[in-house]
């Protein structure tokens, strides 16, 4: 008998909910997003439930919006991903730990530094989300005037991997003696120095930190642009796609595997969770009753805000009751802008009416019973849509509760979840292969050329 595919299950927990009006609803923590002791209560609920990974994204800047609609954003004040990962990584001890870090507006050396110490303080948890950041105010906090161009950044992107890993790779795995009697404390032979010069970055090395538990934390990436499934089927082990239905999910898991394996790679070697909204209740009418709730708590200002975000383009001026006007292309996210329009298109949406999806929540959507909600999990899972999903909960503390104590026991009921972690490490759960030393073991990782 073959045994069934199994569901990765991802928590997105920085902003706790995308979702506007989250910490207006009924019985959520307002400040949720940033309070120790409610996040420490989420990552254990999630690790009780059995989650792979709880993965913060980042923001270099307070975002792009109007004081107008800033003033009504939960997401205003946020915690450094590193230092509230770390601190989590006391408090834990299966599941993983997934940050943000730009590959545009921070050195490689920094980047591997703070991968490893993580890694090695989780006991191998960690995982990098490599973005090439599309916010252009993040540019003028870095001292730059204008935005670097879109595939400029990416390009910095895949040689900033190549140096990052590299230096993940300073040292051999059993480089350390610790040896008291003879007093060698490491191999200098076991010691590689990088010294890498190239179009964008230079640095030589090596990194002052032993290998990391996990050989390299899980590379994770989120991009869907030309570019960036160029990237991610290159570099990727974890991608979080954004797909607003199963044949967009369908096609995108055929293209980004399909160009994998003309690299050499392996179809599993990437694990493709979409991000899904998910609002649970004891009947559809309910659930969909949750969602009604929660979209009315959305402002216009704080919806136009989203889409100019979205767009990369100030929606301000645009007649809130007619259709979207044509967008031209902008520097920001290409992925993000076309599918809103798309979606304004597609469902014949005016200005406001997309605002108001926008403030809330416009992509892949699950609301219904546990029942229904696993009966779509599944489907995506069995058609190939994806691997599994990264969950975004409405409102905190319910709407993760909701799901951890109706939809996980369904999933497994059904035998397409675990009930138990497979390993200590987060690759090890995610079912990835541990990656050899390129400079200290005989098998090499292909790079593409």
């Amino acid at each position: 008998m073959t045994e069934k595919r199994q569901l990765r299950l991802g928590a997105f927990m920085r902003p706790v909910s995308l979702h506007t009006g989250a910490w207006r609803y009924p019985g959520a923590y307002p400040d949720a997003n940033f309070n120790f002791a409610h996040l420490k209560r989420f990552a254990q609920t999630l690790e009780a439930a059995k989650f792979d990974a709880f993965f913060m994204a980042d923001h270099l800047a307070v975002l792009n919006m109007p004081i107008e609609a800033l003033r009504r954003s939960h997401t205003v004040t946020s915690f450094e991903p590193f230092t509230l990962l770390s601190a989590l990584a006391a408090v834990t001890d299966h599941i993983g730990l997934v940050a943000t870090a730009s590959t545009t507006f921070d050195a490689p050396y920094h980047i591997a530094r703070r991968f490893a110490s993580l890694d090695h303080i989780s006991g191998g948890r960690a995982g990098w989300n490599i973005v090439t950041t599309s916010n252009p105010d993040a540019a003028l906090n870095f001292g730059l005037d204008e935005h670097v161009e879109h595939d400029e950044r990416y390009h910095r992107a895949r040689e900033f991997y190549d140096v990052v890993t590299g230096l993940w790779d300073s040292f051999a795995d059993d480089a350390f003696i610790r040896d008291a009697e003879s007093g060698l404390y490491f191999d200098p032979a076991k010691l590689h120095v990088l010294d890498h010069k190239g179009e964008h970055l230079s640095v030589r090395g090596p990194l002052n930190i032993a290998r990391p538990v996990q050989g390299w934390p899980v590379i994770v990436q989120a991009g869907a642009s030309e570019a960036g499934r160029q990237l991610a089927a290159e570099t990727a082990e974890v991608i979080f796609a954004a797909h607003g239905d199963l044949a967009a999910g369908q096609r995108f898991f055929a293209d980004v595997k399909g160009r994998a394996q003309k690299l050499g790679r392996s179809r599993d070697d990437i694990k493709i969770l979409p991000g899904a909204f998910v609002i649970v209740g004891d009947s559809v009418e309910e659930a969909r009753a949750k969602r009604a709730k929660l979209d009315s708590l959305v402002y216009y200002e704080s919806g136009i805000a989203s889409l100019s975000i979205a767009l990369g383009h100030d929606a301000s001026a645009f007649d809130p009751d007619a259709a979207l006007p044509d967008i031209p292309e902008t520097n920001a996210s290409k992925s993000s802008r076309e599918r809103v329009i798309e979606l304004a298109r597609n469902e014949n949406l005016t200005v406001r009416q997309l605002a108001q999806r926008l403030g809330g929540y416009s992509g892949l959507a699950f609301v219904g019973t546990p029942q229904t909600i696993a009966d779509e999990m599944e489907e995506w899972l069995v058609t190939e849509g994806s691997d599994g999903f990264n969950i975004m909960f409405p409102y905190l503390p319910a709407g993760l509760d909701d799901f951890v104590e109706k939809v996980v026991p369904e999933l497994q009921r059904r035998g397409i979840f675990r009930r138990q972690y497979e390993g200590s490490t987060l690759r090890e759960n995610l079912g990835l292969k541990r990656p050899p030393n390129r400079f200290f073991e005989k098998t090499t990782i292909r790079k593409a050329g």
